[in-house]
């Protein structure tokens, strides 16, 4: 059995490269500094429930530079810092994603895409903290146009009630939900209020192009 290192993975538009047109030799230039949106903080959230569903193999994933360049936080030199879209789903995986990744074989439609065919419209992992007995429920719904409702089975797991549940919704026209230096809170995550532990039974409805979390704890 072989472990992996999974480095230098995040969104980057390859086709395009900011910054190129101005390239000199000054020193620290404005190179590649990709503004994302909403829709590309959703596939960083998908990439983060696939590496944590190949936990088994992947014992260390890095993301690629975390400043400026095709990164979650920018900057202006002796000026502001703010979070980009992307910044959210890692901050908060790397936050709540503790103890075992569970293993979770959701079922649900599926969404047609011009590179690959039909793929899952719901695609999520759950990690289960052994110390607290806490539970952490990501989900990404992939369709770009329909809510997907989403049902939990948690009566393996008995005691367990919703602490917290959060949204960030990508289903925006991409390039208009951004954040900027003027705007850094534009896009963040939302919380969600009303779910529930229903008899062992969790309802979660995920808005189009969306990624979600909802923390379970012991009551």
């Amino acid at each position: 059995k072989i472990n992996l290192s999974f480095d230098e993975w995040n969104v980057w538009y390859q086709s395009r490269f900011p910054g190129e047109a101005a390239l000199d030799w000054r020193g620290a230039p404005h190179l590649i500094e990709d503004v994302y949106d909403t829709v590309d903080a959703v596939v960083v959230g998908s990439l983060l429930i696939t590496l944590l569903r190949h936990a088994d193999r992947v014992d260390v994933a890095c993301q690629a530079q975390l400043a400026n360049i095709i990164a979650p936080i920018m900057t202006e030199p002796g000026g502001p810092a703010w979070r980009q879209t992307i910044f959210h789903p890692f901050a908060l995986t790397a936050r709540y994603a503790k103890g075992a990744v569970l293993r979770v074989e959701p079922q649900g439609p599926l969404v047609e895409t011009a590179r690959y065919g039909e793929v899952p419209a719901l695609w999520a992992t759950a990690t289960y903290d052994e110390e607290s007995g806490d539970v952490t429920l990501f989900a990404v719904n992939r369709d770009r146009t329909s809510p997907l409702a989403l049902t939990v089975d948690l009566r393996p797991l008995p005691g367990l009630r919703v602490a917290e549940h959060l949204v960030l919704d990508g289903s925006g026209a991409r390039g208009s939900l951004t954040n900027t230096a003027e705007h850094p809170d534009r896009v963040v995550p939302t919380t969600v209020h009303g779910t529930e532990n229903d008899a062992g039974l969790v309802g979660v409805e995920l808005p189009p192009a969306s990624w979600s979390v909802v923390r379970l704890v012991t009551t």
